[in-house]
C-alpha cells in the first residue's frame, strides 16, 4: 500500500512528496495537467520560501529580490529583507525544479483527478489509488475539502488576481506593489528580460483596464510585448478544518486569505512539510494546531491590511503611513518574510 497519496501536483503538493521521500516513505501523486504547471500568481518568493525551498533541495533559477516597495503616486516606502533575498520566479521554473527534485527522490506522479474520497480504518482512497495517508494540496477550490465537507462560506467582498508578464528589463530588484482604491499592481523581476504584473482587485476587469488605476505603472507598460492573461479567485477561501479522518490538507487547499503579503509558496512548504513531519512522527492528530501555529500571523497581518484597504477611510492612508514610519514598515515586512 501506497504511505501517502498526494492530491495535488503544484508546489504544496510536490513539497509533500518531496518531505516524504526524504524520509523514507512512498509517496504518490495525482495530478490531472501536464507538467510543468502554470497558475496566476506575483511569482515573488520571500526570504522564508527560499530557506523552505532550499531545505527540500530545490534551487529554482530566478532574480534576486532585495525587499519590498510600496508606491502610490509620488509616495513610496521599501523594507529590505533581513537574513537573505527573496526571489523573483516563474511559476513554470518553480514547478520545474520541485517536479525535478521529486522525480529524484522517486516519487512517482500519475494523471488522474482527486474528487470523491473514501475512507476505512487504516486506508484511503481516491482517483483509484489506495493509501494508508492521503494529503489534500490541490489548490485554492480544492476539490478534496469540498468532497469532505470541510468547505467554509467567506464574507464578501471577493478578490481576484490576475497576471501577465512583460518583456522589460527589470528597473529594480525590490517587489513593487502599486496601490489605488481600486486594487493593487505587483511587480516582480522574474528574468533578465521579464517582469511579471499580477493585479488583486475585487472588481473583475481585464487586465488592461485594471492597469488605468495606476498610470505611471501603465505608461512604463505600453507598447511591450506581454504574454497571456492568467486569472485565479476567489481568492478567500476557508477550511473547517485541516484534517478529516485520515486526509490532512496543506498550502491553499487549507484555507487562503489573500495574495495580499506573497507569502504563498512558503506557507505552502510550510504546511505540507508539517503534515508530512506528524505522519511520520506518528502523531497526525498534531498537525491542526501545527497548522494554526504555522499560519496564524499570516492570518492576522494579512487580514487586517487587507480590511484596510477595503475599508474606505482607511485605503490612502497606508502608503502614506508606510512612507511616513519606515521602521513600522520594515517591521511588518520583516514579520511577514
Amino acid at each position: 500500500m501506497i504511505d501517502i497519496l498526494v492530491a495535488g501536483g503544484g508546489p504544496a503538493g510536490l513539497a509533500a512528496a518531496i518531505r516524504a521521500a526524504a524520509a523514507g516513505l512512498e509517496a504518490v501523486v495525482v495530478e490531472p495537467r501536464p507538467m510543468p504547471v502554470d497558475k496566476a500568481c506575483g511569482e515573488g518568493i520571500m526570504p522564508s520560501g527560499v530557506a523552505a525551498l532550499r531545505a527540500l533541495g530545490v534551487t529554482p533559477a530566478g532574480s534576486r529580490l532585495r525587499g519590498i516597495r510600496y508606491v502610490e503616486g509620488a509616495r513610496q516606502a521599501e523594507a529590505t529583507f533581513r537574513g537573505g533575498p527573496g526571489l523573483g520566479v516563474r511559476r513554470t521554473e518553480l514547478h520545474s525544479a520541485l517536479h525535478r527534485r521529486a522525480r529524484e527522490l522517486g516519487v512517482r506522479v500519475v494523471t488522474g483527478r482527486a474528487a470523491e474520497v473514501r475512507q476505512g480504518p487504516a486506508s484511503v482512497t481516491t482517483a483509484g489509488l489506495t493509501a494508508r495517508w492521503l494529503i489534500a494540496a490541490d489548490g485554492l477550490h480544492s476539490p478534496v475539502r469540498r468532497a469532505l465537507g470541510l468547505e467554509r462560506p467567506c464574507p464578501a467582498p471577493r478578490r481576484y488576481g490576475l497576471r501577465r508578464h512583460y518583456r522589460i528589463a527589470p528597473w529594480t530588484d525590490f517587489v513593487e506593489v502599486h496601490w489605488s482604491r481600486e486594487g493593487e499592481a505587483y511587480v516582480t523581476p522574474v528574468g533578465e528580460g521579464l517582469v511579471g504584473v499580477a493585479v488583486l482587485s475585487r472588481h473583475r476587469r481585464s487586465h488592461e483596464q485594471h492597469l488605468c488605476a495606476f498610470p505611471a505603472l501603465a505608461r512604463a507598460l505600453r507598447g511591450l510585448e506581454a504574454g497571456p492573461v492568467r486569472g485565479a479567485g476567489p481568492l478567500r477561501q476557508a477550511a473547517s478544518a485541516p484534517r478529516a479522518g485520515r486526509v490532512l490538507l496543506a498550502g491553499d487547499a487549507a484555507g487562503y486569505v489573500d495574495a495580499l503579503t506573497g507569502e504563498g509558496i512558503a506557507l505552502a512548504a510550510a504546511t505540507a512539510s508539517a503534515a508530512v513531519d506528524c505522519l511520520v512522527a506518528g502523531r497526525p492528530d498534531a498537525y491542526p494546531a501545527r497548522w494554526a501555529r504555522l499560519t496564524r500571523r499570516h492570518r492576522l497581518l494579512t487580514g487586517a491590511l487587507l480590511g484596510a484597504a477595503a475599508h474606505p477611510l482607511t485605503a490612502g492612508l497606508i502608503v502614506p503611513a508606510a512612507h511616513r514610519l519606515p521602521p513600522l514598515f520594515s517591521a511588518a515586512v520583516r514579520a511577514l518574510q
